[in-house]
């Protein structure tokens, strides 16, 4: 799962979410996405209240249940020890696994070699781990978010590398919401999540070789 915005001049956001499933050899089974405005603004530590919904709906319009879910968000890496990886795992009860580009909190000791995990500590607490997942691209951060272990989210994120810099989850959620982005721009918003919400799809497009 990946989520982006669109900034509106008076303040307003357009929220773009999308979601993947894959099966094990990385084979596009599922592909929804939501997309609505809000007028919050952008505040750290509480982008779940920005973003979540769109989250939750891009889910529920899922017509198979996911078994985990890969989300470009904070899990427990985050001030409050519960990002929107988290938040989504536990309004939807699915294993979550947060992974990012950035350390929001904490410390670390960078790690020196492609494969090496360094934890990552915040307030003496190991909230995640600092992943060298490719050569020549900085680290990636893995967290856990929701039913899922510390060392589970870091081996999970390992196996699912497929030479990005991001899991191929990761990295198919994202190119598909950059093209949904692209096509919806000018599209109706969705409204709130609600019973009877519909399916929909797009296209990937083409990856960074830092992605």
């Amino acid at each position: 799962m990946d989520m982006t915005s669109i900034e509106g001049e008076d303040g307003s956001a357009t929220i773009v979410s999308g979601v993947v499933v894959l099966d094990p050899s990385y084979r596009v089974l599922e592909r929804t996405h939501a997309v609505f405005e809000t007028n919050r603004s952008y505040v750290p530590g509480l982008l779940f209240f920005r973003e979540g919904a769109a989250a939750v709906l891009s889910v529920m319009r899922l017509k198979a249940r996911p078994t985990l879910l890969f989300v470009n968000r904070c899990g427990i890496n985050h001030p409050r020890m519960a990002g929107l990886a988290s938040h989504l795992g536990v309004l939807l009860n699915i294993p979550t696994i947060g992974v990012t580009k950035s350390v929001l909190c904490g410390s670390f000791s960078p790690p020196d070699r492609v494969g090496d995990a360094s934890p990552l500590l915040y307030k003496g607490r190991k909230v995640g781990h600092v992943f060298l997942s490719k050569k020549d691209c900085r680290p990636i951060v893995v967290a856990p978010g929701h039913l899922v272990s510390m060392r589970s989210a870091l081996e999970l994120v390992r196996l699912h590398l497929a030479g990005h810099r991001l899991p191929e989850p990761c990295q198919v959620a994202h190119r598909y919401v950059k093209e949904v982005k692209r096509r919806t721009m000018h599209r109706r918003l969705d409204s709130p999540p609600g019973p009877g919400a519909s399916s929909s799809g797009s296209c990937p497009g083409r990856s960074h070789r830092c992605r």
